[in-house]
């Protein structure tokens, strides 16, 4: 029977199966992928450290770290830089990672050479091991030589991979491996050069990795040293891709959400169609257990076909994840595929369809073979204990559900509540908007405006309904979108490499004038010259900064007791920076106190406010500060920018090097610009910007492309359940359209009420769920992304339009059996 009564509904089961399958589809593909991920950091965490822990610093160890270091007895280590490198072959130069390597790192993976033993045979030889890539773009074979500052070295082989190093930053800087013994003869590790000293160990006793690191991590903090561990790595490129993930588990919640409204709309006006047929079977001697089990056979049955379909779309989708995200990742990403995700997404499909159909299938129990004969069309209804139980389910399946997706039971008890309350406003307005035409009902309007208004409140009507269901789909497909422009805003490039194309770095004062002449010898402005003072914090708010260490109770964050800031001193400020708090001053005269202006990010981590003393030791010099004000910086533009500005008339006679920018118009320009400089002053650093943002264009184009194909599946979802929902909602119209032809009615007048009946249902729930959209967002930009948010008017000018036009051609399509036939024709056909 279930079989049977399905085949004649098939049109309306279809929609209901694809709210299904997509929903089910978006969950499969992101939870599959998710956990592949997460298995293939776990599975080659070593690997990608290389080692089992390793201890570095950004300076040349202090007597008392290095102490620590040689006692624990380091099998390999390393000093790594930035340095422009030279092909004396044919004039190539290029901003590379000068890696001076000792001992037999790495531990775990391999280096990947061409040769093969290149990788094993570099140190004893004294060759240089080159960037796959960098050597093809140079045209360069294995035997030729590579300058490195002061020294030429002969390549011994073509370096694929290395553990730890991603597709990103080998394409902004390609590593170059040279013996440690050779980094001397360089003379690039000048003062204001940026260094890293690493030492890699491998521990006899992986298990106790936690208790050494929580033994040494204060000791070595003292030193300005640090210790990571490989399943610290893990930790840690885990954390790099914390938004992405968010916000994929956001879309397969509303995804999945989006399916359940789907779900619940189409059954309820499906179920209410079907009443006159329950009650004719309960006159044939069905019961109501056989009545009940006919429909719930046919719902868990969708259910279950429209999860496997959903699984099998999600295990093919999640496919494209890996090519797209293989820029990031610093592993070959493998893909594995169980028969977990197919259970969960058949599972998913069977208890989202039951669920959120069973309060209109419990109707189905309650129906009376008399309602054959009653005119009264009142849906019978279940017991408000009955109908309780059931809201409380659906409630804590959405609860585990976004537990199981976002694994924060804060996040999640918000997103369930932030549902409910969208659910119970939606129904609010709706009710409301029916109280207030009933009492301010416009007599005066014409037939067709009157008819419509009436078909919103009189019996039968789906106003309801509709306005939850709209307005449900709007909120959570704009909820999508704004979230979409949140993230996608973080991966637009500043225009400043518009102007300045090139950056020189590492300049010393005594090569100022020299490097400025060279460039503009060649016909191209220097737009900067931009000084840099490293210093270290001394005291905050008058605390040793050795004391705050050794506390475990601070406020302030660890990353800036040992960080080493670079600052620099100038009278104005940049496009990309604004005062949030105090005043800047520009300049000091003699003898004024020293006033500094820090960016917001700095001031929140080093609990600073406006007037607070910081004490800051500049190359042995203490030097007594106070803050002077906070700035708003807009860190993702592609320029220097700075946590610490100085005003002039401070800092000019303190150790410092200098950065230059100017602007190339092309290639070769660039080039020949390079190979002059690299030449003249090994030490300094050049980056192109033009190459890095285009590796960074791609890179990001690939993650917005992900994130705006998930946002479009979700709102796809949505768009089905909304035609959906409107779709069904034509068997409750055609009656009433068949009695308006038999009394005379033209088909002109008949879609005049349909139409403004639908637009006013369009209009309604797609502004509310716009507005309750704006807020969710808000909400979700500063407490789950902690982004700022403006808002895009997209879904104002595109969504609450086109929306309200869905609903309305939907709605005319309801009634073109009633406008093509007669009355009595359509009378047979629907009965």
């Amino acid at each position: 029977m279930a079989w049977r009564d399905a085949k004649a509904s098939k049109v309306r089961l279809l929609l209901f199966m694809a709210s299904i399958i997509l929903g089910i589809a978006a969950v499969v593909s992101i939870q599959l992928f998710s956990s592949n991920l997460k298995d293939n950091i776990q599975s080659q965490s070593k690997s990608l450290m290389g080692a089992d822990y390793k201890i570095d610093s950004r300076q040349e160890p202090s007597p008392r770290a290095q102490a620590i270091i040689d006692s624990l007895k380091s099998d390999a280590y390393e000093v790594r830089f930035a340095s422009m490198i030279a092909f004396p072959k044919n004039g190539g130069t290029k901003l590379v990672q000068v890696r001076g390597m000792h001992g037999g790192f790495p531990f775990y993976g391999t280096l990947e050479t061409v040769p093969a033993l290149a990788g094993t045979t570099y140190q004893t030889s004294g060759g240089a091991l080159v960037d796959a890539t960098l050597l093809l773009q140079f045209n360069i074979q294995p035997g030729d030589s590579i300058k490195v500052g002061e020294i030429t070295l002969p390549i011994a082989g073509a370096l694929k991979s290395i553990p730890g190093n991603s597709a990103l930053s080998s394409s902004i800087a390609p590593p170059v491996i040279i013996p440690h013994r050779f980094v001397e003869a360089t003379k690039l590790i000048q003062f204001g050069s940026r260094k890293e000293y690493e030492y890699f160990y491998k521990a006899a006793d992986t298990l106790n990795l936690k208790r050494l690191e929580a033994t040494l991590e204060p000791l070595l903090e003292a030193e300005n040293a640090d210790i990571k561990t490989h399943t610290g790595a893990t930790e840690r490129i885990g954390n790099r891709y914390d938004n992405v993930g968010k916000f994929l588990n956001l879309a397969a919640f509303i995804a999945l959400l989006l399916g359940c409204i789907g779900i619940a709309s189409s059954v309820h006006i499906y179920i209410k169609e079907k009443l006159k047929a329950i009650a004719i079977l309960k006159c044939m001697g069905a019961s109501r257990l056989q009545s009940f089990i006919i429909y719930l056979i046919q719902i868990a049955g969708i259910g279950v076909i429209g999860g496997c379909i959903g699984s099998l779309i999600g295990i093919g989708l999640q496919f494209l994840f890996p090519y797209l995200l293989q820029e990031f990742l610093p592993f070959a990403l493998s893909v594995s595929i169980s028969i977990q995700p197919l259970i969960i997404g058949v599972l998913l499909g069977l208890v989202m369809s039951v669920l959120f159909a069973l309060l209109p299938l419990l109707r189905t129990w309650y129906v009376s073979p008399l309602d054959v004969l009653r005119v009264d069309e009142k849906a019978p209804q279940e017991p408000l204990k009955i109908r309780l139980l059931v809201f409380g389910a659906i409630l804590l399946f959405l609860f585990l559900f976004s537990f199981w997706l976002i694994q924060n039971i804060v996040y999640a008890v918000l997103f369930v509540g932030a549902t409910v309350i969208t659910f119970i406003l939606l129904a609010s307005v709706a009710l409301g908007f029916i109280k207030m035409i009933r009492l301010f009902f416009p007599k005066h309007w014409s037939f067709t405006a009157r008819q419509s208004l009436l078909n919103l409140f009189r019996p039968n009507n789906q106003t309801v309904v509709l306005v939850v269901a709209i307005g449900l789909g709007t909120f959570l497909i704009s909820t999508l979108y704004f979230t979409k422009d949140i993230l996608l805003s973080k991966t637009e490039m500043g225009q400043s490499a518009e102007r300045a194309n090139i950056i020189v770095l590492d300049v010393q004062p005594n090569q100022q004038e020299d490097i400025a002449k060279s460039i503009t010898e060649k016909g191209l402005p220097v737009l900067n010259n931009i000084p840099l003072v490293t210093m270290r914090m001394h005291s905050i708010n008058g605390r040793l900064v050795n004391a705050i260490r050794q506390d475990s109770t601070r406020h302030i964050r660890r990353w800036l007791l040992n960080h080493e800031f670079r600052t620099t001193y100038r009278d104005t400020l940049m496009p990309s920076e604004s005062i949030e708090k105090g005043e800047w001053v520009p300049e000091l005269k003699p003898n004024d106190p020293v006033v500094i202006s820090i960016s917001d990010n700095l001031a929140s981590d080093a609990d600073l406010s406006v007037g607070d003393p910081v004490v800051f030791n500049v190359q042995g010099v203490l030097m007594e500060t106070k803050v002077g004000s906070i700035r708003t910086v807009d860190w993702s533009q592609i320029q220097l920018n700075f946590t610490i500005v100085f005003p002039k008339g401070v800092l000019e006679d303190a150790p410092q090097f200098n950065v230059l920018t100017t602007a190339v118009p092309n290639e070769e320009v660039s080039a020949s610009l390079q190979r002059d400089l690299v030449r003249s002053y090994p030490n300094v650093s050049v980056i192109d910007l033009r190459q890095v943002l285009t590796v960074v264009e791609d890179i990001l184009d690939k993650v917005s492309w992900i994130i705006n194909f998930m946002a479009f599946f979700s709102i796809l979802t949505g768009i089905i359940v909304l035609i959906g929902s409107v779709r069904t909602s034509k068997y409750q119209r055609i009656k009433e359209s068949v009695l308006l032809r038999t009394l005379g009615a033209k088909n002109k007048q008949i879609l005049q009420i349909t139409a403004f009946e639908y637009v006013f249902l369009g209009v309604l729930g797609s502004l509310v769920g716009l507005l309750l959209a704006l807020i969710s967002s808000l909400g979700l930009a500063l407490f789950v992304f902690k982004e700022p948010f403006l808002p895009s008017v997209i879904p104002f000018v595109v969504f609450l339009p086109g929306i309200t036009l869905l609903v309305l051609a939907i709605g005319l399509s309801n009634i073109q059996t009633v406008l093509r036939s007669s009355p009595l024709e359509v009378l047979r056909r629907e009965g």
